[in-house]
């Protein structure tokens, strides 16, 4: 199981996460594991009820726990209204990421007029465009290029391979994992007898404070203005952002999602697994769309929206009920015009 970092006490685990705890605060907690695996030092959480069992029988040294369960706990509890959000908390007390470790890679490559803060981290092989700014405590990892008059901003990572087009901006704390692409061209055409002319895309790309973007996921530039990402939105691997979009604060965005051009999410929206929008909609605050969802026309009220073409979950819920009989009316049916045709009522 992994071993903590940094090794921390039960007391001192309830302090930081505001639980409420249960057992002798100086238990020594060294490492995290699942509940079915967890041993001594170990802690673990409980969220879903179908796991039970594994809860009454876990050599957790501690387990983080809503109220209802603290009885079946056969160890020190950290009792909490929000197990999996504790359980967060927890992990980044124990496993903090290593900090900074200032300084410009002799193989790095800086572009002229390029301000690069004293306590920010360039990787080798990176290369940081002309009149580019990288802040206090941002980390350009191995191999990937920063292109010309772009903004890290403090505290940002840039995984191995992430690629930011000329104009990019990134906030502050703003996390791009490996392959991740954001600022290249927009998918612009248009028609010219048979064939296409593109059109050019000279917008840029800006994302705001705490957002995190998955490893190969895209973003295109605008066409003229801004491609914008909100405050603390979290993106999957995988995902494609079109030209001109603008996805509100706090939205979770999940593998394979596909937003098209000119398209406004509004905020704490969720698009989970290949989730699909087309251009120039707008998605209205608050609002889910389940695995593969479509939607090809605008939604007016926040909810929850399932299948293609998108409809309201609980419709969508309705109508494949009713496909999962069809067979069996079929069948039905064949068998009551059979039965009709031999007593001579079918059609002449």
């Amino acid at each position: 199981m992994p071993r903590a970092r940094v090794a921390c006490s039960a007391g001192e685990l309830a302090d930081a996460t505001g639980a409420q705890l249960s057992g002798d605060p100086e238990t020594v907690i060294s490492g995290a594991a699942a509940l079915e695996s967890a041993g001594p030092g170990d802690v673990t959480f409980f969220a879903d009820k179908r796991y039970r069992r594994q809860l009454e029988a876990t050599a957790a040294a501690a387990v983080i726990l809503p109220e209802a369960a603290r009885a079946a706990c056969p160890g020190a509890a950290l009792v909490t209204d929000n197990p999996y959000a504790a359980w967060a908390l927890v992990l980044e007390r124990l496993f903090p990421e290593p900090a900074v470790a200032p300084g410009i890679h002799h193989s790095a490559v800086v572009g002229a007029e390029a301000e690069i803060d004293p306590e920010a981290r360039i990787d080798p092989q990176a290369v940081i465009g002309a009149r580019s700014r990288v802040e206090a405590g941002a980390w350009i990892e191995a191999g990937t290029v920063v292109g010309d008059d772009c903004r890290v901003g403090a505290g940002a990572r840039l995984g191995p391979n992430a690629t930011l087009y000329d104009g990019t901006e990134l906030g502050a704390r703003v996390r791009v994992h490996a392959a991740a692409v954001l600022g290249s061209r927009g998918f612009g055409l248009a028609p010219e007898g048979r064939g296409y002319r593109e059109i050019p895309q000279v917008g840029r790309v800006v994302v705001e404070d705490d957002v995190e973007i998955g490893a190969g996921t895209t973003v295109d530039r605008a066409a003229l203005e801004e491609t914008r990402i909100g405050r603390g939105t979290k993106i999957d691997n995988l995902v494609q952002i079109g030209h001109n979009c603008r996805i509100g604060a706090h939205c979770v965005l999940s593998g394979q999602a596909g937003i098209s051009g000119s398209t406004d999410i509004g905020e704490h929206c969720t698009l989970a697994g290949q989730a699909g929008v087309a251009g120039h909609l707008r998605i209205p605050a608050d609002t889910t769309l389940t695995a593969k969802a479509g939607v090809i026309s605008e939604i007016r009220e926040a909810g929850i929206y399932s299948g293609f073409p998108h409809q309201p979950h609980t419709e969508w819920r309705r109508d494949v009920a009713a496909l999962r009989h069809l067979r069996e009316l079929r069948r039905r049916l064949e068998a009551l015009e059979r039965t009709e045709s031999e007593n001579g009522q079918g059609d002449p």
